[in-house]
């Protein structure tokens, strides 16, 4: 399944979401993530040993969320995509995606350069697409 283009349009314009893990002892790890969007999936880095990865290494089941809040709750916006996660360690394929997020945020090779000896990207394959307020 790939994120419907409107869908993935607003989760491509939020700066943040919100990536919600479980590894074995269930405990639920609940992270903001800087993402891109890319052919109907989710992208996002993360440092090789930190617990989003280990969890995901252990249960590649993932939740992302993006929502726009609003005091006005007529005008309350969001995505929640259930999805599979999977690690890309290094290669083309990481160096292809590391540019995308470095376009999106500049301040990624200055302030948290993603090299493949300590980071890795992770791609969130949906499974479940569940919005509110886009109609």
């Amino acid at each position: 399944m790939r994120l419907k283009r409107s869908v993935a349009r607003l989760v491509m314009l939020e700066r943040v979401c919100r990536v919600a893990t479980v590894g074995t002892r269930g405990a639920p790890h609940l992270v903001p993530v800087c993402h891109v969007v890319q052919d109907g999936k989710v992208y996002f880095a993360s440092g090789t040993d930190g617990r989003k990865v280990r969890n995901i290494l252990e249960n590649p089941r993932v939740t992302v969320t993006v929502d726009l809040y609003s005091d006005d709750w007529s005008h309350l916006k969001g995505v929640m995509i259930q999805g599979t996660a999977s690690v890309i360690e290094r290669g083309p394929r990481f160096r292809r995606l590391r540019r995308l997020l470095y376009a999106k945020y500049p301040q990624y090779p200055d302030q948290a350069a993603l090299d493949e000896s300590d980071s890795v990207i992770v791609e969130v394959s949906p499974d479940h697409v569940f919005t509110w307020g886009l109609d």
